[in-house]
């Protein structure tokens, strides 16, 4: 099952995808305003209303009607990031950093703000008197369903309502002049996500999924979550031993090797460029990068 979030040109509403098409929920009593108020259900309620929208209880839009919004366009907190989870951006960074390569003991754990998020083709703003290193990652996002604490590795995927694409978008001249990752990471509209949360049971092995980043139609990014350092019940066991997981979490697990700042000369994103990333079973979400508007006092 594929869930979305729309914009129906009144209101943020919610449904179920597939191939061209959306079924969304009634706005009527008994049913979920949004996709965030769906997840915090209980299984009960989750489950009628699937079935309901599976029987035919919704209605029916056609793709190019809807304005597809990010799955949780307002997270109920921070997006909780994994940094260094693939070995071999590991490397790419430690050596793009002059530094001795490392592989990491345990996760680097950071976050993006709320207000990051932003839709699966929305224009994303450069500020470049804020930034010009702005660079791509590709990341497969987990949304958690049901909340605990001190979850154990064998029960964590248990917890997940389903899975995600993001695309990590970074200052990297904030993050190396601030030396922390949170200002860099957390730009207005630097975590694009979409264009569907697969639930749980789509995906058979989260850790068996392709996943790649193009940048005008060139092939950046390329590798498989089977790749992760520190793999999502571990991720999960980890987070959960020093915080309460609530359910629409999101958690970000890393990128795969091919970023911009590694590259040789180093590459970013400038105005006019179109960034792509894409998830085996879950989709591809799409941004042109445009000049930013002076914000409002």
């Amino acid at each position: 099952m594929h869930y979305v979030s729309v914009h129906d040109g009144i209101s943020e509403r919610w449904g179920i995808f597939s191939g061209d098409s959306a079924l969304l929920a009634p706005r009527s009593r008994g049913w979920s305003a949004t996709l965030l108020d769906f997840i915090r259900a209980d299984t009960e309620t989750r489950q009628w209303q699937t079935e309901q929208l599976q029987a035919g209880h919704g209605e029916d839009w056609r793709k190019e009607d809807i304005q597809l919004v990010a799955p949780l366009p307002r997270p109920p907190r921070n997006v909780m990031c994994l940094g260094l989870n693939y070995a071999d951006h590991a490397a790419e960074s430690q050596r793009a950093k002059g530094q001795e390569l490392q592989r990491p003991d345990h996760p680097v754990v950071f976050t993006k703000a709320t207000s990051s998020v932003t839709g699966p083709y929305t224009d994303i703003p450069l500020d470049t008197t804020l930034t010009t290193q702005l660079d791509w990652e590709v990341e497969l996002g987990v949304v958690i369903g049901r909340g605990g604490r001190n979850i154990p590795e064998e029960q964590a995927l248990e917890h997940v309502f389903g899975y995600t694409v993001v695309n990590d978008l970074s200052a990297r001249d904030l993050q190396f002049r601030h030396k922390q990752f949170f200002l860099g990471k957390s730009l207005d509209g630097s975590c694009p996500m979409g264009p569907v949360i697969a639930d749980r049971h789509a995906i058979a092995d989260p850790h068996d999924l392709t996943l790649w980043c193009d940048v005008n139609g060139e092939r950046q990014q390329s590798g498989t979550t089977a790749d992760q350092l520190f793999r999502i019940p571990e991720a999960i066991a980890i987070l959960s031993r020093v915080m309460t997981l609530e359910p629409g979490d999101i958690i970000a697990t890393g990128t795969p090797s091919g970023v911009g700042f590694a590259q040789e000369p180093p590459r970013f994103l400038q105005p006019g460029d179109t960034v792509e990333c894409g998830i085996q079973g879950i989709g591809v979400i799409r941004n042109r990068i445009v000049p930013a508007t002076a914000p409002a006092a």
